[in-house]
């Protein structure tokens, strides 16, 4: 059966200059595509207009990312998390010249995982985002993001833009079948494998091979997201949604 559209998600960064010209109006278009579930950004600095505009549209917000490990109070992001009636909150970044070392790495899991079970005493999952070169960063002859799971505590989950670790050079399908399911949220998108987010495309309109991607995480909610759209992104998010509950079986 294809993916219901109810059980897909939207990055809001993809929209991040609608949402800074018009929140509530940036939200109710995406609605208005038939999305019901959103991913906001930086939702702990404007959790109240977020919180509205949700309720506005009649869009919910599963999962969140916000820069928890590097916050000084991250116990108010994940209270705003709350707030916003979240699952899972996921910090996005940490960069590459922190990858370069596998003591660096260790370090980040155990900060993930302190963050991890303060998430959990308000009831949320909390996990990480990759972007390229978690992957394309090699220690001892493993992806980066590898060495970063093997010690992380069983609570972090996994939010992998398949996109990104495409670029980054891993084989995704055999990476997702390696995480399982520590994978919660799959982010998906599409475009050149060298990395140039200004070409990025719907998704099924570039050269990542989403089938078998999709096919190796049936499990995690799937999140579309552009970093860079040279039309009208949302007519690209909609073309990707469109693809995605054609072929996602």
């Amino acid at each position: 059966m294809p993916t219901s559209v109810g059980s897909i998600s939207v990055q809001l960064y993809s929209v991040r200059d609608a949402i800074a010209e018009d929140l509530p109006g940036a939200v109710a278009r995406l609605a208005g595509l038939g999305l019901t579930r959103v991913e906001p950004y930086a939702f702990h600095e404007r959790t109240a207009e977020y919180r509205a505009a949700f309720e506005a549209a009649g869009v919910t917000a599963p999962s969140g990312h916000a820069p928890l490990l590097t916050a000084d109070t991250p116990e108010t992001i994940l209270d705003a998390a709350a707030e916003l009636g979240m699952e899972t909150v996921v910090d996005p970044y940490v960069p590459p010249e922190q990858w370069q070392e596998r003591e660096q790495v260790l370090r980040t899991a155990d900060r993930l995982g302190a963050l991890a079970d303060l998430a959990a005493e308000r009831g949320l999952a909390f996990g990480y985002h990759n972007h390229a070169w978690e992957l394309s960063t090699r220690l001892d002859g493993r992806h980066a993001l590898e060495v970063l799971v093997d010690h992380l505590a069983p609570g972090v989950v996994l939010e992998v833009d398949a996109y990104w670790a495409a670029v980054g050079g891993a084989d995704v399908p055999a990476l997702l079948t390696t995480l399982g399911d520590r994978v919660r949220l799959l982010h998906v998108k599409d475009g050149p494998l060298d990395g140039d987010v200004e070409r990025q495309e719907p998704l099924g309109a570039g050269e990542v091979d989403q089938p078998p991607i999709l096919a190796a995480a049936p499990r995690a909610t799937r999140v579309i997201e552009f970093d860079a759209y040279a039309g009208d992104v949302f007519d690209g998010i909609a073309r990707s949604l469109a693809w995605l509950t054609e072929h996602d079986r």
